[in-house]
């Protein structure tokens, strides 16, 4: 390693919030990215800004920001484009990170904070992204890893350095917080708190009438009044043709010879032997499982009894369905028996048992004419998707050629079809292959036809006609989902009527319970949960007064709730003290994150920011 000009080995703390950990994870997006970004990130432009005297590169900024962007991709489950990224804001997060980190190695320079020799030697040779196949350090490998991403030894290691002084500076400043002993109890006494409450829940049922049919009018007001609901998405307008092999798989032809030796190739699906449902109860000797028989026989004993003093449970002895070729020796013993029982004591491959028949399965025979059907339906499908296959070229130099998807159809005697696509459209025919589904959303205007397979080994190709733009659906297009929208608003409304009459009855000293069935809820935390009620009513509940009656409504729901008891939080018992660790925890990480925050802005604020725009869009370009 390259020797460094300072040895103070000043100690750092085990637990530090700039965890070395993070260069590991860089040098491995780094050999992931092929050396991506390393440098010159930006062309003729390496500075991204400055936080007093200490420069911030562009290829901080591109490689924390590659970074967060692969986190969040897998996070999603899928690739984030750099427009999606700003979409979160995670652009203006990195750059506020790397000016940070800039802020407090400009501070740890100031106050001469650094690691010495020994210490970065220790982190480094820790590294697994450096140890070779002896599971220990191999300088080669780590010469080979910087290299491959343009960085020498001196650089790698001074940003080790550096990230080990921010660690010191770091846990100097969010170490030593404590919460509050006050504000942990209030907290607690807060969050443990439970209530009790009573629920009726009112349906369409509960009306004293049946809601009446909409009239005509009136849905015509609720279709215009809702137009947002009834309104179709923006669509593509697809022209394609497909080559389907179900379609071209009646053509072929099956030549017998094929289909025997198909027939004989999977004979086992054809051929199935008798088979027995089957346990098996193994004993040590020959004597003691005479001795059990004897017991099982004379009543003594069941054979459930047996399984349990041998201290196993039926799913151990179970063997499933078995012939009896897979019995072995047993198997003779077994398929005696003509009914379900036990056979046995036998010699098992683990000793002598007890074999405990359950069912019976039948011989399943399919002679080779009653297979053929299917089997030649197979290799019809499989010639199709060859000869489909085989043609792709053709069909692709013919697109080349000028010829659009009409003549194509034409010619190869191809399926031709327009339809609008939407995403958020339920899949069916086509549009249910996921392959077929991304071609259309790729797609842009002017794009030419290219013929691709799906899946299944069918052939397609497509063709962009128009962007169709959102359009309100016709009332009567839309009249069933118009109607049923008016009606589940109607319903509401006269349940919510109805709810606030049974409350003025029972604040004027009717049972709630006079009016339906009420489920009774006992011991609910706040971040307990209510089956079939909406996400209000614990909030609700929570700030209400004991025997406090509300109207309680949501998405498809109305009721009434009534507060019983009130119930404080405990304080004593493992729960209670673990709820306490717990906020006591979060309260002091809460105060150290703010402190880091306000000690972090102060030291950027008075060492001054400079931040060359010119280059974060450069940056920026790159990623997309």
């Amino acid at each position: 390693m390259a020797k460094p000009s300072e040895t103070d080995e000043t100690p750092r703390k085990k637990k530090k919030a700039g965890n070395i950990v993070v260069w590991v994870i860089l040098v491995l997006v780094m050999i992931g990215l092929g050396g991506f970004g390393v440098t010159n990130f930006g062309g003729g432009v390496t500075s991204l800004g400055k936080v007093g005297d200490r420069e911030i590169t562009v290829n901080d900024y591109a490689r924390a920001l590659r970074q967060e962007m692969d986190a969040l991709s897998a996070q999603f489950g899928q690739p984030l484009t750099f427009a999606q990224a700003q979409a979160f804001g995670l652009d203006r997060q990195v750059l506020q990170q790397v000016i940070t980190r800039a802020a407090l190695d400009n501070e740890a320079a100031r106050i001469g904070i650094s690691a010495g020799d020994a210490t970065v030697a220790q982190e480094i040779t820790a590294m697994r992204a450096f140890q070779g196949t002896a599971g220990s350090f191999d300088r080669e490998t780590y010469r080979f890893a910087l290299q491959r991403n343009n960085l020498t030894e001196a650089e790698f290691e001074q940003g080790i350095r550096e990230d080990v002084a921010r660690s010191i500076l770091q846990g100097a400043v969010v170490g030593g917080f404590t919460a509050p002993a006050v504000a942990v109890d209030r907290l607690a006494a807060w969050a443990g708190e439970q209530r009790s409450f009573s629920l009726l829940a009112l349906t369409a049922a509960d009306l004293p009438s049946p809601i009446p049919a909409p009239t005509e009018a009136e849905l015509q007001a609720f279709h215009q009044a809702n137009i947002d609901r009834f309104t179709r998405a923006e669509a593509k307008r697809i022209t394609y043709v497909a080559l389907l092999p179900e379609t071209l798989a009646p053509e072929m032809e099956v030549d017998e010879a094929a289909l025997r030796s198909l027939y004989d190739q999977r004979i086992d699906e054809f051929m199935i032997p008798e088979k027995r449902l089957v346990e098996r109860l193994v004993y040590p000797t020959e004597e003691e499982a005479t001795a059990a028989r004897a017991r099982l026989d004379a009543g003594e004993a069941s054979f459930d009894d047996l399984v349990a003093e041998r201290g196993l449970t039926l799913d151990d002895i179970d063997l499933g369905d078995v012939s009896r070729a897979d019995l072995g020796a047993a198997g003779e013993a077994v398929f005696a028996l003509a009914e379900p029982g036990v056979a046995g004591p036998v010699q098992s491959d683990l000793g002598p048992a007890l074999f405990r028949m359950n069912a019976i399965l039948a011989a399943q025979e399919t002679t080779f004419e009653e297979a053929s059907e299917s089997l030649g339906a197979e290799l019809r499908t499989d010639a199709a998707r060859r000869a489909i296959s085989s043609r792709l070229e053709e069909i692709n130099d013919l697109l080349a050629s000028g010829a659009d998807l009409e003549a194509v159809a034409q010619e190869q005697g191809m399926e031709i079809a327009t339809l609008d696509f939407r995403p958020d459209d339920t899949p069916e025919g086509i549009t249910a292959y996921p392959d077929f589904r991304a071609a259309v959303e790729a797609v842009q205007e002017g794009d030419f036809p290219e013929a691709d397979l799906l899946q299944d080994g069918a052939l397609f190709a497509l063709r962009l006609d128009e962007i169709v733009p959102a359009a309100p659906i016709p009332l009567d297009e839309a009249r069933e989902d118009v109607i049923a929208g008016w009606t589940a608003e109607a319903t509401a409304r006269a349940l919510a009527d109805r709810a606030a009459a049974i409350r003025a009855e029972v604040e004027g000293g009717k049972s709630l319970g006079a009016f339906g069935i009420v489920s009774v809820s006992r011991g609910i935390g706040r971040d307990g949960f209510v089956e079939g009620a909406p996400e209000t009513l614990l909030p609700a509940v929570f700030a209400m007064a004991e025997g406090e009656l509300r109207v309680i409504e949501g998405p498809g729901f109305t009721g009434l709730v009534q507060l019983d008891a009130i119930l404080p939080a405990e304080t004593e018992g493992a729960e209670a003290e673990a709820l306490r660790d717990t906020i006591t925890l979060r309260a002091r990480q809460a105060l150290a994150q703010d402190a880091f925050t306000l000690f972090t802005n102060a030291l950027s604020n008075e060492a001054g920011i400079q931040i060359d725009q010119t280059a974060v869009n450069a940056v920026h370009a790159q990623m997309n």
